[in-house]
């Protein structure tokens, strides 16, 4: 998205943007898998799969969301956003309640 801007990102190919953003995937998942593995109950851990995964998502839109700011100064942050992200923390909230 933001390659356009740079000039040479300009020169490459789909094959290697797409290459390129794979990789900025595999850093999350790096630490992502030996997190899920070891707080996964059946490993020691204190989580169940559901909050495994609930609690992955709701990481991962806040580092997005944050990314998006920082890297992105046209995008804002607006009320409907601060709304969404209070349902996710209820979300969050509402799976983790015994």
């Amino acid at each position: 998205m933001k390659f356009a801007e740079l000039k040479w990102f300009n020169k490459l190919g789909l094959i290697s943007i797409v290459l390129i953003s794979w990789g900025i995937a595999l850093f999350e998942y790096f630490f992502q898998v030996p997190a899920n593995r070891l707080g996964y109950k059946e490993n020691g851990g204190p989580f169940s799969l559901i909050e495994l995964k609930v609690l992955q998502e709701a990481i991962t839109l806040i580092v997005f969301t944050i990314f998006t700011i920082v890297l992105f100064k046209t995008e804002s942050f607006r009320w409907n956003h601060i709304i969404g992200f209070t349902f996710l923390v209820l979300a969050v909230y509402f799976i983790f309640k015994k």
